[in-house]
């Protein structure tokens, strides 16, 4: 069972990034999803969460009316897009799954896909 995040790299202020993670090993469709970011020095924080079926989502404040959370249960991948980006949004993004309705608690994900880093310049 592993999450695969991809779609990381380097981008201006103001620019834009789409995230992805895909899914292996088994079929998710049934796991609501969450993405969390960790910069240097910070404890890993929450960006985003969507539902199994994609019926809710949720952001943190800090991102929300820039990023937009989705999923493509046929292709078992959820997506970060990621608009109007600020250098504070640098950090190594995670992808996170669990059974069960989305949170915004981190313990509550236990399966987790290694990270991407995003690093926004000013």
């Amino acid at each position: 069972v592993q999450l695969q995040a991809s779609g990381g790299g380097l981008v201006q202020a103001g620019g834009s990034l789409r995230l992805s993670c895909a899914a292996s090993g088994r079929t998710f469709t049934s796991y609501s999803k969450g993405w969390f970011r960790q910069a240097p020095g910070k404890e890993r924080e929450f960006v985003a969460a969507i539902r199994w079926d994609g019926g809710s989502t949720y952001y943190a404040d800090s991102v929300k009316g820039r990023f937009t959370i989705s999923r493509d249960n046929a292709k078992n991948t959820v997506y970060l897009q990621m608009n109007s980006l600020k250098p504070e949004d640098t950090a190594v993004y995670y992808c996170a799954a669990k059974t069960g309705g989305p949170t915004t608690t981190r313990e509550r994900y236990y399966i987790w896909g290694q990270g991407t880093q995003v690093t926004v310049s000013s």
